[in-house]
C-alpha cells in the first residue's frame, strides 16, 4: 500500500483548517513533516489534491473525490485501535451547522438533553442562513446541516425530519390590523426581510409569487430577531416561524395576520454531504436531534 493513515490525518486536517502551518499543530507534526506528508500522498496518488492560491490550499476535483472515504477509514482507524485496546474511544468534536431559525430555536434544547445523556460528547453548533449551511456541509467543514426549506444541490442529500410553519406579522399599530389582509393589500405594503439566502426568505418570496405578488422589501435583516424588533416598532410586515415569533406573540409585541392564501408551510430538513461517512457519533447525535433520520443503509 502506497499511502498511510498518517498522510490521510495531515489530509483530514488541511481540508479542514485549509493550511498545512494549522494542519501540522493539529496533529502534532512539525510544518515540514506535515507539508512532505501530504507531497508524498499526492505522489502515491498520482497527482495534486489541492489548488494552491497562496498561503491557502482549497480542495480540486480529486481531493473532493478523496475527502469523505478519509474521513472513513481516520474514524475506523480509531475505533478498531480503541477495541483491541480495550480502552474508550475519544468522542471527536462533532462540528454541525444550522439555519438562524433552528439553530436559535429548536436546536438549543436538544443539544442540552444530548448532552447530559452523552458527557463525552463535544458539538460545535454553527448557525448561519440556509445557503451557507449547505455550503458548509457540501465542503465537509460541517458533518450536519439543519435547515428549513427544500435543498437544490447535487453534493447533499436532504432528509425530512419535521415540519414548520411562517406566519405573517404586523405591530397592533399596523393599519391592516384593523383590515382584512387581502394579496393586493399585501403587495402594497412595506416588509421587512431576511437577508437574501436564508431559508425564511426564499420560502415567503415562492409563496408570495404563488400568491399574485411581489412584496415591497423595504429593510433586509440578517438575524431573526432584528426582523421581530423592526416589524413590533412599525416598519412593516414580517413573515416568520411562529417559533420566533411566538415570545413577542405573547406579550403583544406583535399581532398575526390571516394570510390563507400564502401556503406558508414547509420541511425541516437534515443534509449530509452525499457519500459521506455516517459514523456511530454523528449516527447517535442525528437519532437524537431528528429522530429516524438516518436512513436504514447508513446504520453500519
Amino acid at each position: 500500500m502506497r499511502i498511510s493513515l498518517r498522510q490521510l490525518e495531515v489530509f483530514d486536517a488541511v481540508c479542514r483548517l485549509g493550511s498545512v502551518t494549522a494542519a501540522a499543530q493539529a496533529v502534532n507534526l512539525s510544518q515540514s513533516a506535515a507539508s512532505q506528508a501530504l507531497a508524498e500522498l499526492e505522489l502515491a496518488l498520482d497527482g495534486a489534491l489541492f489548488a494552491r492560491i497562496g498561503r491557502r490550499l482549497l480542495l480540486n476535483e480529486r481531493g473532493e473525490q478523496l475527502r469523505a472515504q478519509a474521513a472513513e477509514l481516520l474514524e475506523r482507524a480509531s475505533t478498531i485501535e480503541a477495541t483491541l485496546r480495550g480502552t474508550t474511544v475519544v468522542a471527536p468534536t462533532l462540528r454541525i451547522a444550522a439555519s438562524r431559525t433552528v439553530g436559535g430555536y429548536l436546536l438549543p434544547e436538544r443539544l442540552a438533553a444530548y448532552l447530559q445523556a452523552q458527557p463525552d460528547a463535544r458539538i460545535e453548533l454553527a448557525v448561519m442562513n440556509t445557503e451557507a449551511v449547505v455550503d458548509e456541509v457540501a465542503s465537509l467543514r460541517a458533518v450536519a446541516g439543519f435547515v428549513e426549506g427544500s435543498v437544490h444541490r447535487a453534493d447533499v442529500v436532504a432528509h425530512r425530519w419535521s415540519d414548520d410553519a411562517m406566519i405573517v406579522v404586523a405591530a397592533p399599530s399596523h393599519p391592516l390590523v384593523a383590515q382584512r389582509p387581502t394579496v393586493k393589500r399585501f403587495a402594497a405594503a412595506r416588509w421587512i426581510m431576511r437577508e437574501r439566502g436564508s431559508g425564511t426568505r426564499e420560502m415567503f418570496e415562492h409563496a408570495a409569487q404563488l400568491a399574485g405578488f411581489v412584496p415591497d422589501v423595504a429593510l433586509e435583516l440578517g438575524a431573526p430577531q432584528a426582523v421581530v424588533r423592526a416589524v413590533a416598532a412599525g416598519a412593516g410586515l414580517g413573515c416568520m416561524s411562529r417559533l420566533v415569533v411566538g415570545d413577542a406573540l405573547r406579550r403583544g409585541d406583535l399581532v398575526e395576520l390571516p394570510a390563507p392564501f400564502l401556503d406558508l408551510r414547509r420541511p425541516l430538513m437534515v443534509v449530509l454531504r452525499r457519500g459521506a461517512y455516517v459514523g456511530a457519533g454523528l449516527r447517535a447525535l442525528l437519532d437524537a436531534l431528528a429522530p429516524g433520520v438516518v436512513p436504514a443503509r447508513l446504520r453500519r
